[in-house]
């Protein structure tokens, strides 16, 4: 098998798991059953982070995520001036109304600051910043952003290869006016533009020319900013969003947990015949990847939608035998392709073609991953289809791929051996998900570099 190639320096002190090159995971000697707190929100997080520190004045952020994403986050804010204080899951916030100081800023393999930084540096008046990112990062288009930006009047500049990381972001005054952006790669350029917007000196109204593929992330954004008092205007279709001169005000927050993490503990219970309690999540939630509890219910599961939880119970056969639009929850692709195998018949995962453009190509991957366990899989340009079949043990490559390793684990809570390279990926979303498998009864084993 080939090697599996990661950018250690992406890695934040944060990771644990350092020095580990593989992971084995096999199936719990008795029946997964147990009641589990999930980690905060990734998306949360970093919106409120650059939020907080664009606002003047002390914010309290409680429950964040304490992964590579927020590290590197929190690390550029601090390099921009921002005076912070972290205790355990909550961050202390001096907001300096974006006045940032100037200086090179690494931000590791973080999509959602790739996004959000550029146009927060770009609105601050004066000021110049180098931003490189990791190399999986630095692969990844950020052209629509910067477009935006520069049709706003700001100077950001390409280093390297046109339309990718790094960028020379230099500060001005930027006037508002009309821009549109385009949402079907990644509704995080549209975020990325709206968070900066209430600094523009002017009123800027967007229009977003297709679909988004993500649409309640552009919301749960909008609300934020909304939380922190920015004057917004837009309606549930978000063809055009109107956001006026403003400034963000301190606010004390709590974060929800983070529900992409939260399914793959949900659909560890369906595949297993378990039962999963998640004691800080309930089905009031926004995030989107809550609709996958309405696909392992589909699946034949049986959910408990509580006040202040959500509880599944798994069944002894899942059914398959349907084809699904993941668009909105396209982060669950993955976590439905990796149970699939074990339902009853076929299951066709349909409109997201925009994941090949994450930190890896996630269609192609998850599809080789499948096909090397001896699974009959189908490859579309938008989405796979994947047939019932029994895993054969394996060692599979995550392409330093956080949602890969968390999926393909999932495997290995039915079929012993499966070996997965270079765990510690997952430290970008859930740094502790290995040490939680382990904490519910599935057997890990560690494999060092020598």
């Amino acid at each position: 098998m080939e090697k599996n190639i990661f950018d250690e320096k992406a890695r934040s002190p944060w990771t644990p798991l350092k020095g580990v090159n593989a992971i084995s995971v096999s199936p719990s000697k008795r029946r997964i059953d147990g009641t589990i707190t999930i980690p905060g929100s990734k998306s949360f997080t970093n919106r409120a982070l650059i939020i907080s520190a664009l606002a003047n004045g002390k914010s309290k952020v409680k429950g964040i995520l304490k992964s590579d994403d927020s590290f590197w986050c929190l690390d550029s804010l601090k390099k921009l001036g921002v005076n912070i204080e972290i205790q355990g899951e909550t961050v202390f916030i001096e907001g300096n109304g974006g006045n940032w100081k100037s200086g090179n800023l690494y931000i590791g393999a973080a999509g959602t600051i790739a996004r959000f930084l550029p146009g927060a540096l770009a609105v601050s008046g004066e000021g110049t910043w180098e931003i490189v990112a990791s190399e999986s990062m630095s692969k990844r288009p950020v052209s629509p952003l910067v477009d935006a930006l520069r049709e706003l009047g700001a100077e950001i500049t390409y280093l390297c290869n046109e339309g990718y990381y790094p960028l020379l972001v230099q500060g001005k005054e930027l006037t508002g006016g009309e821009v549109s952006l385009s949402g079907n790669i990644s509704s995080q350029f549209i975020s990325g533009l709206l968070i900066a917007a209430p600094y523009l000196k002017d009123t800027i109204t967007v229009n977003i020319k297709d679909h988004i593929v993500q649409h309640s992330y552009v919301l749960l954004t909008l609300e934020l900013m909304e939380k922190f008092g920015a004057k917004v205007q837009y309606d549930n279709e978000l063809k055009k969003i109107v956001v006026y001169p403003s400034r963000y005000t301190p606010q004390d927050i709590n974060l929800e947990a983070d529900v992409s993490t939260a399914c793959y503990f949900l659909a560890l219970a369906a595949v297993t015949n378990g039962r999963i309690r998640i004691d800080n999540l309930t089905l009031a939630t926004k995030q989107p990847d809550i609709k996958m509890v309405d696909v392992l219910e589909q699946m034949g599961c049986k959910v408990t939608k509580g006040s202040s939880f959500i509880e599944l119970e798994g069944v002894t056969q899942l059914k398959g035998g349907f084809e699904i639009s993941m668009r909105e929850m396209s982060d669950q692709t993955l976590t439905l392709a990796a149970i699939a195998p074990f339902a009853d018949g076929p299951i066709t995962i349909k409109d997201v073609e925009h994941i090949r453009h994450h930190e890896s190509n996630r269609i192609s991957v998850i599809c080789e991953s499948l096909s090397r366990l001896g699974i009959k899989v189908e490859e579309f340009k938008d989405g796979l289809k994947v047939y019932p079949g029994n895993p054969k043990p394996t060692l599979l490559n995550t392409h330093d791929d956080h949602r890969v390793a968390m999926s393909l684990a999932l495997i290995g809570s039915r079929v012993e051996g499966i070996q997965i390279n270079d765990p510690g990926c997952v430290s970008k979303t859930c740094p502790q998900y290995f040490a939680l498998l382990e904490r519910l009864g599935l057997n890990i084993f560690q494999h060092e570099i020598f």
